[in-house]
């Protein structure tokens, strides 16, 4: 099982693009629209209220000692154990690295480096594949602001979001066309973690002892995004997030991370980093395989930290049902011992609740649950 790491840490020059707004010129108040990006480029020495979490939110100082000695496991899939690995992170953490996995390290490489050429391009040339806001949440595009609700508190972040199938919802002409090789690395990509994630599931199903194609085909026709996240260094860390505290809304996440650090996961109560491994890909369960599975696997709560001096990125692949998709837990896994935990769900549904009302944690899977 190779755990090998190789530094490919986002070096962060303070020296202001002539097209970003100084420091005078970005009022504290009325900076939520500003990218997240021009306002660290700016030099901004305090965060705007719009990016300052309520102290129950805000990131602990440093993790206690039972946390630190805490690892998200990682599993390799091109071994005999991987099956019984697989069951045993699914059941314990909902989250687990698998390295041994098939996808080349040069192409996770490739994506990261992608990535990180479209953030470090000049702004008036990102802007041109802008979100449109008429699209509503979460459209495809350079964004800042994913959720709807106007009162919630902002991520600092900035990302890229690219809707990669089913081939009638792609269209790489929205996909950023200045970074050479930019589109055919994104494409090879979600080929790569499409495989990747139905390879996991059918693992997952039949850990389950349920058909192998079970939950895949629960799933539906799969509707994928891949989102590139830029979180740039923080003037405050204390009193922001990157991304706050959630639990996927679709079947199952994969996600690859540079070098810098950031990432947590939600085991016991505590807050446990997760290490960047280059060729590892974190695994992240999420709330409609929780559903499917009757909570035997439960989805992962995870949230994105930052920091003072480094620029860090991060690509997610989402992999999902259909909005019309119905998501019910499988009868094979109900019995009077076991009676059903969650209410059957449109898809479509929960993603507008999700969206509407934030994630804050499992609240919305949370509202599923059926009082026995």
């Amino acid at each position: 099982m190779s755990t090998r790491t190789t530094a490919f840490t986002i070096t962060y020059t303070a020296t202001p693009s002539p097209n970003l707004p100084t420091p005078a010129a970005v009022p504290m108040e009325t900076a939520a629209p500003a990218r997240v990006q021009a306002l660290a480029e700016a030099g901004v020495s305090r965060l705007p209220a719009q990016y300052i979490q309520p102290p129950e939110h805000r990131p602990t100082p440093s993790p206690s000692p039972i946390a630190a000695a805490l690892s998200v496991p990682v599993v390799d899939l091109s071994t005999s154990t991987a099956d019984d690995a697989v069951r045993a992170a699914c059941a314990d953490w909902g989250a687990f690295h698998v390295v041994g996995h098939g996808v080349p390290v040069d192409l996770l490489d490739a994506v990261r480096a992608a990535g990180l050429a479209f953030f470090r391009a000049p702004m008036e040339d990102k802007l041109r594949f802008a979100c449109d806001p008429a699209r509503g949440a979460a459209s495809e595009g350079y964004g800042s602001r994913m959720l709807a609700n106007d009162d919630s508190v902002l991520d600092w972040r900035d990302y890229f979001d690219h809707h990669t199938l089913p081939e009638s919802r792609c269209d790489p002409a929205r996909w950023p066309d200045f970074v050479p090789g930019y589109r055919d690395t994104i494409a090879k990509y979600s080929n790569s973690m499409k495989d990747l994630a139905q390879k996991l599931l059918c693992i997952i199903s039949e850990n389950l002892s349920l058909p192998p194609s079970y939950i895949q085909e629960a799933v539906g026709e799969v509707f994928q995004n891949i989102t590139i996240s830029y979180y740039s260094p923080c003037p405050q860390p204390d009193l922001a997030l990157g991304l706050q505290s959630h639990s996927d809304m679709g079947a199952i996440t994969l996600l690859i991370q540079d070098d810098v650090g950031g990432l947590e996961v939600l085991k016991d109560g505590m807050w446990i980093p997760v290490p960047a491994l280059r060729d590892g890909i974190l695994v992240i369960l999420a709330d409609q395989t929780e559903i499917i599975t009757n909570g035997r696997y439960k989805s992962s709560v995870h949230r994105a930290v930052v920091n003072a001096e480094h620029a860090r990125l991060s690509v997610a692949t989402f992999y999902d049902p259909s909005k019309s998709r119905k998501i019910c837990t499988a009868p094979q896994l109900v019995s009077e011992n076991e009676p059903q935990k969650y209410r059957d769900v449109i898809y479509g549904d929960y993603v507008s609740s999700w969206y509407s009302k934030g994630p804050e944690g499992k609240r919305n899977i949370d509202a599923l649950l059926i009082q026995h």
